[in-house]
């Protein structure tokens, strides 16, 4: 990680002034660098050296930030990993520039590994978290949304990029078949368990824990698990309060407030959380096929440590 971290600090150099100024600060925001860590720990799993999965794990940071920068500007997010949004500083067309400069440097990287199947699962998953995100856009607010539509944005915007670092890093690392499919699986059923966890912390963490405003999800019209399941259950009383704060920037701490209780009397956060447990069992699982190994029970602690964020 410490190559890949300066690398990562490497490719974010430009001539152009402002793209490290902005690129820096969102890179050294405090990020938990978990997609690239996934991406090293799969290619050590096989034993084969890490090699190119130096540049593949840069790479996946990158289109991490990359997605950042730009899902900031649609969602017009104030706070950022408890600090201001890149947007609030240098504005919103140099965010959207420099996320696409950081997308340039990822593909760069990926092309001079030479290695073209690698480079299909990357660019494959580039393109699926692209679609996941203009579907969640198009239904923000939609009250008609359901959980299948839900996890089909979840497993396209955030699932997808877990899914690809695994299964690059395991291909990098020299695994078979077997093991390649193994990783792929756990990283996918891993993303959909962090993300489950992330909807759910946005009703029920401190404000700030998560470097945003608690309810943030509601008041940007995001149509969660949580917010689905209430809608679904609740009275028509409590369908139009949640309706009433969903999609206002300026819903009050007290509407979000009393959405909570009603996601409490329906135990809709309780539920996000068993579904998020399911997944992260399915990881687990998923690796059951390799044979033990210390970089094995690393990968079974990620997801525990994934999922335990929320209790």
């Amino acid at each position: 990680m410490a190559k890949v971290n300066a690398l990562i600090l490497e490719r974010a150099d430009s001539h152009v002034e402002m793209v490290p100024e902005l690129a820096r600060y969102l890179i050294e925001s405090g990020g938990k660098r978990l997609r690239p860590m996934l991406t090293v720990a799969a290619a050590a799993l096989f034993g084969g050296g890490v090699g190119s999965a130096i540049k593949f794990a840069a790479a996946v940071e990158f289109m991490h930030n990359a997605t950042l920068l730009h899902d900031d500007v649609v969602d017009e997010s104030d706070m950022r990993r408890g600090k201001p949004a890149a947007r609030m500083i240098w504005g919103n067309q140099a965010s959207v520039l420099v996320g696409d400069f950081l997308l340039g440097q990822a593909f760069m990287m990926m092309v001079e590994t030479k290695d073209i199947a690698a480079l299909g699962v990357l660019a494959a998953a580039a393109a699926a978290m692209a679609e996941g995100e203009v579907f969640q856009l198009a239904k923000t607010g939609d009250l008609a949304t359901t959980p299948e539509d839900y996890a089909e944005v979840i497993r396209a915007k955030t699932a997808t990029l877990f899914e690809a670092a695994c299964e690059v890093g395991a291909m990098a690392g020299g695994a078979d078949d077997t093991g390649r499919l193994a990783l792929k699986a756990y990283g996918l059923e891993l993303g959909n368990a962090f993300q489950l966890v992330d909807d759910v912390l946005d009703y029920r963490g401190e404000s700030g824990a998560m470097g945003k405003n608690t309810g943030d999800d509601l008041r940007e019209g995001k149509m969660t698990l949580p917010v689905i399941l209430a809608l679904a259950e609740g009275t028509p009383a409590e369908q139009a309060l949640i309706s009433a704060a969903l999609g206002h920037a300026d819903a009050s701490e007290a509407q979000v407030r009393d959405v909570v209780t009603i996601m409490g009397r329906y135990n809709t956060l309780t539920r996000t959380l068993e579904r998020a447990d399911a997944h992260a069992r399915a990881a687990v699982d998923a690796l059951a096929v390799l044979p033990a190994s210390e970089m094995k029970t690393l990968l079974a602690e990620v997801v525990e440590f994934s999922v335990r964020r929320a209790y």
